[in-house]
């Protein structure tokens, strides 16, 4: 797939679904006539790394909700994200379970009340690890593309940081912002 065939902005992962709707992800895919699902490989709490706690303003190692998810489009691995949660969001709610959540996080993030109200991305190339390739089929000499948002609350709190690698040909990152 080249650069230019697909085409991902981060409005969609943003917005809360509409009841009864699905997840953000298969609804671009399929509006561009493609596939997207995803695999949940693991949910539950773990030690916060140190990037992702200074993130949500906690201590290294203090406990949070993951989220790792294999990201496919048309079967074809094409991202792999890893969510953070602060365990006073996510705890005991469905984040920490590895089911599908329906209309997706953000949407299930909304219905306990915790509304993205302002969202940082900063987005790197780098090479891939060894484990990186393998679950993203990449090979070894393709950079990837790192992409770590953070969304906050109206309050100015941290509720989610996504950590994304995505081969970086395989993708375009697209930023539309209004102004006034």
């Amino acid at each position: 797939m080249s650069a230019s065939s697909w085409v991902s902005t981060s409005l969609p992962y943003l917005t809360p679904q509409e009841k009864g709707h699905g997840d953000a992800w298969s609804a671009e895919a399929k509006a561009q006539g493609r596939r997207g699902t995803q695999r949940v490989l693991q949910a539950g709490e773990v030690p916060a790394p140190a990037a992702v706690a200074k993130l949500l303003g906690l201590a290294e190692g203090e406990p949070v909700v993951v989220r790792r998810r294999l990201i496919l489009l048309d079967e074809v691995p094409n991202e792999l994200t890893d969510t953070y949660y602060p365990l006073a969001v996510a705890q005991d709610t469905a984040l920490a379970r590895t089911a599908k959540i329906r209309g997706g996080a953000v949407t299930l993030l909304a219905e306990l009340g915790h509304i993205g109200v302002l969202v940082r991305e900063d987005v790197t190339a780098a090479m891939p690890d060894e484990g990186e390739c393998r679950t993203l089929e990449a090979a070894p000499d393709e950079p990837v593309l790192r992409l770590t948002r953070v969304t906050l609350d109206r309050d100015d709190h941290p509720i989610q940081v996504d950590r994304m690698v995505m081969p970086a040909l395989r993708q375009r990152l697209r930023y539309e912002i209004e102004i006034g």
